[in-house]
């Protein structure tokens, strides 16, 4: 008897399971804006005087090596 129960239970439990597998949109769109606000942040970091010349330094010695 609690075989059954428990296999019932886990039916059930699975078929909740499978409708709501996916995101709705208004998932798909806040996680959108936030990676766009993730991206637009790391451009203006990136982009900066500072890690700019840090990232030139770096390509320079890189291409500065003797083989």
């Amino acid at each position: 008897m609690w075989a059954q129960l428990y296999a019932r239970a886990l039916k059930v439990r699975s078929r909740a399971v499978r409708r709501d597998a996916g995101m709705v949109t208004s998932e798909y769109a806040m996680g959108l804006i936030a990676a766009v606000g993730f991206a637009g942040l790391l451009y203006k970091v990136v982009t900066s005087g500072q890690v700019r010349a840090a990232l030139q330094a770096v390509v320079e010695k890189a291409l500065d090596v003797q083989f």
